[in-house]
Formats: C-alpha cells, sequence, structure tokens
C-alpha cells in the first residue's frame, strides 16, 4: 500500500505567512502539521508517500529530503483535488490523506485499513457526522449500512441524504486514477475526486467509516489554532 499527501494549494487562507511557509509547515508542537500526517501513513503501513506539491513549496521538499520512502510530485496547475490525486499516479491501493486535514485522537487512516480488511480488501472513505444544518458545506454519503451508495456534494439541508461528511481520508484501489484520467471538469472546472468515485460506485464497492477522531481543517486560520488547542489538549493528559 502506498500513500499520497495532496499538499499543493496555494494557501491563500493564511496569507501573507504562506508566502514565506507553506500552510502544510506550520507546527503543531514541536513538528510541523505535514509532518504528522506522513506519521499516520506510515503507522497504517504505507512502504512509501507520494507527497504532491507546487513550485514555491520546495521547503517541503528541503524538510523531507533523504527519508527513502518519502518521493515528491509537483502539481503544475491548480486543477483541483483529482487532478493532484492523478499526478501521483501509482499502480497499488492508494491512502490518500489531505495534507491540510489533522485528525487527533485516533489514527483514522490506519483503522481504514483494517475497515477494507474486514470487506474484502474494498475502498474506504473516512467520515465524519456534521450538525444537519452544516451538510450544505460538504460531501455527504447517501448509505445502505456503511456500504456508500452515492456522494452528493453540498446539498441543501433538505435535500441531504444523511449527517455523515467526507472527512479528508480515503483509501481506494488503483483503478481510481483510471476514472481520473476520464473524469470530465465539474464543480468550478476541476477535476474533482468525488466525481470519479462516484463513477466508480457503479462498479466497485465502498464503504464509509465514521472515524472516532475528531478532522481538524488547517487550511484556514481558525481551525489551525483549533488544531494547537486539541494537540496540547492530548500532551497534557
Amino acid at each position: 500500500m502506498k500513500a499520497i499527501i495532496p499538499a499543493a494549494g496555494l494557501g491563500t487562507r493564511f496569507l501573507p505567512v504562506t508566502r514565506v511557509v507553506p500552510k502544510e509547515m506550520l507546527p503543531i508542537g514541536a513538528k510541523p502539521a505535514l509532518e504528522l500526517i506522513v506519521d499516520e501513513a506510515r503507522a497504517a503501513g504505507a512502504d512509501e508517500i507520494v507527497i504532491v506539491i507546487s513550485e514555491g513549496k520546495e521547503l517541503i521538499r528541503k524538510y523531507f529530503e533523504g527519508q527513502p520512502d518519502i518521493r515528491f510530485v509537483y502539481q503544475k496547475e491548480q486543477k483541483g483535488l483529482g487532478h493532484a490525486v492523478l499526478q501521483a499516479e501509482i499502480d497499488d491501493d492508494a491512502l490518500i490523506l489531505l495534507g491540510d486535514a489533522l485528525v487527533v485522537g485516533c489514527c483514522a487512516a490506519k483503522e481504514m485499513v483494517e475497515v477494507s480488511k474486514a470487506h474484502g480488501g474494498a475502498a474506504v472513505i473516512g467520515c465524519e457526522r456534521v450538525p444537519k444544518e452544516k451538510v450544505s458545506r460538504y460531501g455527504i454519503m447517501k448509505l445502505d449500512g456503511d456500504r456508500i451508495v452515492d456522494m452528493v456534494e453540498k446539498p441543501a439541508v433538505e435535500e441531504a441524504p444523511s449527517d455523515i461528511a467526507v472527512a479528508g481520508r480515503y483509501l481506494l484501489p488503483a483503478a481510481i486514477f483510471g476514472y481520473l484520467k476520464t473524469q470530465t471538469p465539474g464543480k468550478g472546472g476541476e477535476i474533482q475526486l468525488t466525481d470519479a468515485i462516484r463513477r466508480m460506485l457503479s462498479e466497485r464497492d465502498a464503504y464509509a467509516y465514521v472515524y472516532p477522531g475528531k478532522r481538524q481543517d488547517i487550511g484556514n486560520p481558525d481551525g489551525y489554532f483549533a488544531a494547537l488547542e486539541a494537540y496540547r489538549g492530548i500532551n497534557q493528559n
């Protein structure tokens, strides 16, 4: 199993600091946030980690230089998450951990691997429950038990099929890259990973796993400060 960490975003919500320091390299205690995500991938059993970066984020490459299980690819154009993942195409199961999503309180990726094994190696998407009034901010699951029937991107509250949202972690078969290669642009003119997964669902089973930890979105200042508080709480206990 290999891991992909998309970390090519421009970090505009953190300007001006991200002109110098990528948002993924902002510290959480003594480590940059991205290293915590790398640690999670390794704990899940990934034997190779591909980090997707963009020009201007060479600080990430310099920090991890010399670690034999890490390699880098570039996303030269900002064409969406699906496009970023496609740049790291591999021939194995892909554990995808978003570079701006920290999970506090569990090793979500490791638990998802166990869930996949329980379902015969099927795809698994890490999820969280969200308040009903906030479902319009997320990709929401339509489920039959824990099997994913469909994914609805940012539905209206009255049309949401559940309160279970995609939460920054995916375990997908190598076949996902074939879907991404033929995926037409979706919302915002970008190649959306969600759209490719929806197409995959017509041919392959995938399961939702609501992991017990708390996702912290470090892609914005409020989320970053919440992550600092969460990790400080863990270290104090």
